[in-house]
């Protein structure tokens, strides 16, 4: 996985220690029991003590009724319930969540038709968006648990499996059953670590496709007024231009994947190859602990705090760390390409909403944040940038027409080599019309999967 202690930050005027396993598959495990390197941590329901100063006592009922929630069976290894249900209470513990208003479901209405009428203009590919809906948080949690249950599943089951594998042989044989019990709790904290972070997420999302990926039903352009209320705030730029921006490239997300039908299985798959990759070495950590001086402590906590039991990234999985990164950059490449065409000459608030938009994503959105949840790694296409040049060149030498011609099929999208040389690859392939080249590229390929 990631190198957690170089990409967190340094929270240097925060006296609360730093969670040592953060974003390792023992963080949830941690973070349940309320063991130390996780202060103040508790289940979701809260019943374990703050700390033997002044916390309440347990409330043992509740920890009777979660253990058993624990062992009850379901199907797969996440149990969608619990997901669903801690997100609610994270959510709900946040604080109002008030429902859309009839005049902000009449804005979002009216904002989408607008966005689409411009699009039209930028992209040739067909409208995706049939439904324009204004979510509470609570609202964007239900209509996208199935795709966070899709993603999470391949996943869970690999890291459960890693840490069961992890066990040396003599253990599991003392062990017997209880190996059992072990996975059936370490899915069980998977889903609860993923419902704490959904219900995180859903107090910051903007549309159904702010992270890249299009997680609610298809067609519906989805957006949430109060999440956009808050993304506003210091931009001194009117509420219908912050609602106008963010459904612009709301819209143009659900056109790129419905003329891309492969696209949302491409990224699943790779999220689900970084899972499968989930390796944890015993061995190298208890070599590494074997190093340390038992008189001077302090060496063991600054190992904990550069990630000790962070599993180091094997080859599969910086295969599809990499895939991944390249798509989504390709994915926001386009998207924020389309919708500064979209609007040029039209909307002047575009500029500085872009440019937040950007600033957003490079301190680390909930794109980066979700995924490090999710699989313990810290997402951040750092090519976004190369890729709105790659995709402005195509469009500036070959047309409109061209650039999106590449998402037909995956085999002729840009090459991660090619975002080095954008103006290069805006070029035509060949001396003869760069249009009848690709076309008898792309015929060649599907013709080979048919």
């Amino acid at each position: 996985m990631s190198d957690h202690g170089a990409d967190r930050p340094d929270d240097s005027g925060d006296d609360t220690p730093q969670n040592p396993f953060a974003g390792t598959p023992f963080e949830a495990l941690f973070s349940q029991l309320g063991m130390p390197g996780q202060p103040g941590a508790a289940g979701p329901a809260g019943f374990l003590p703050n700390g033997p100063s002044g916390g309440a006592a347990p409330d043992l009922n509740a920890l009777m009724a979660q253990v058993q929630r624990m062992f009850q069976p379901h199907e797969g290894t996440v149990d969608a319930s619990v997901t669903l249900d801690v997100a609610r209470h994270t959510t709900a513990a946040a604080g109002p969540d008030p429902s859309p208003t009839a005049a902000e479901e009449a804005a979002v209405a009216d904002a989408v038709q607008l966005a689409e009428m411009w699009l039209d203009h930028a992209t040739g590919l067909p409208r995706g968006a049939t439904t324009a809906a204004p979510w509470s948080r609570a609202e964007w949690i239900e209509h996208t648990a199935d795709t966070w249950h899709t993603l999470a599943e391949p996943v869970a089951e690999h890291v459960v499996d890693a840490m069961s594998q992890a066990l040396p042989e003599e253990i599991k044989t003392m062990a017997g059953p209880l190996i059992g019990m072990l996975s059936q709790a370490g899915s069980a904290m998977f889903a609860q670590q993923l419902g704490r972070g959904l219900g995180e997420l859903a107090g910051e999302v903007l549309s159904s496709t702010d992270i890249g990926l299009p997680l609610g039903p298809a067609g519906v352009a989805a957006v949430l007024p109060a999440n956009l209320a808050s993304f506003g705030d210091g931009l001194e730029l009117r509420t219908s231009d912050v609602l106008l921006y963010v459904v612009l490239r709301e819209c143009a997300h659900h056109r790129l994947f419905a003329a891309a039908p492969w696209l949302k299985g491409a990224l699943v798959a790779a999220v689900e190859e970084y899972g499968r990759g989930t390796r944890i070495d015993l061995e190298a950590i208890e070599r590494r602990a074997a190093e340390f001086d038992p008189s001077r402590p302090q060496e063991i906590v600054d190992a904990l705090q550069n990630g000790l039991f962070d599993p180091e990234p094997t080859p599969e999985q910086q295969h599809a760390l990499a895939r991944l990164e390249h798509l989504l950059a390709l994915v926001e490449g386009w998207v924020d390409e389309v919708v500064t065409q979209a609007t040029h000459d039209r909307m002047p608030a575009a500029v500085a909403l872009a440019e937040t938009m950007r600033r957003r994503r490079a301190s680390g959105g909930p794109a980066e944040q979700t995924f490090a949840s999710l699989v313990g790694l810290q997402l951040r296409p750092r090519r976004l940038r190369d890729a709105v040049n790659l995709w402005a060149a195509v469009r500036d030498r070959q047309g409109a027409e061209a650039r999106d011609r590449f998402w037909q099929h995956p085999d002729v999208l840009p090459a991660p080599a090619d975002l080095d040389d954008p103006l290069g690859f805006a070029e035509p392939r060949s001396t003869q019309d760069g249009d009848d080249a690709f076309d008898d590229e792309l015929r060649r390929l599907l013709d080979g999967d048919a």
